[in-house]
């Protein structure tokens, strides 16, 4: 079962998200805690937005996204933060059924795209977006800005151009 996630879901999500990280070979990047994703999803005017995949009543899955603008097509898109399932649960069809509801709730929303980012070396997950008729960007290049370098830029403009 695919629903949008609630507040109870936040124990489970960061646990998630962990998990993803440990996939990711990441595991020291993750700093996010219960009250921060708490915060963001369920604000009054939340920023990002959750669904999960449940099954025999346990979260197996998650999708973490937010809304993107495009000014090429003046319509809102969904940027796919995180798309996560449960090694025990891969292969039943819970990622694709993640993917087909955002694709309805862009569909119902008349939104533009649901785009994503997989690294390079994730030969499985690529397999699979390719499968579901996702299209790589290559001619893309992805940048961050983050750390030392955003708070030096931010205060380099604080101070003016020089």
């Amino acid at each position: 079962m695919i629903r949008a996630a609630s507040v109870d879901d936040v124990d489970d999500l960061v646990q998630l998200i962990h998990e993803l990280a440990e996939y990711e070979r990441s595991p020291q990047s993750v700093a996010v805690t219960a009250p921060q994703l708490r915060d963001a999803l369920f604000t009054a005017s939340p920023t990002v937005f959750a669904h999960v995949a449940e099954e025999d009543g346990r979260v197996v899955g998650m999708a973490i996204w937010y809304l993107t603008f495009s000014t090429w097509t003046g319509r809102n898109g969904i940027h796919l933060e995180d798309l996560y399932v449960r090694s025990e649960a891969r292969a039943g069809g819970v990622g694709r059924a993640l993917l087909t509801e955002l694709a309805a709730v862009a569909s119902r929303s008349g939104y533009a795209r649901v785009e994503w980012s997989v690294l390079d070396w994730n030969e499985q997950a690529l397999r699979f977006y390719r499968s579901l008729g996702a299209v790589p960007l290559d001619e893309w290049i992805s940048f961050r800005l983050s750390g030392t370098a955003l708070s030096g830029l931010a205060d380099g403009a604080l101070r003016g151009p020089a």
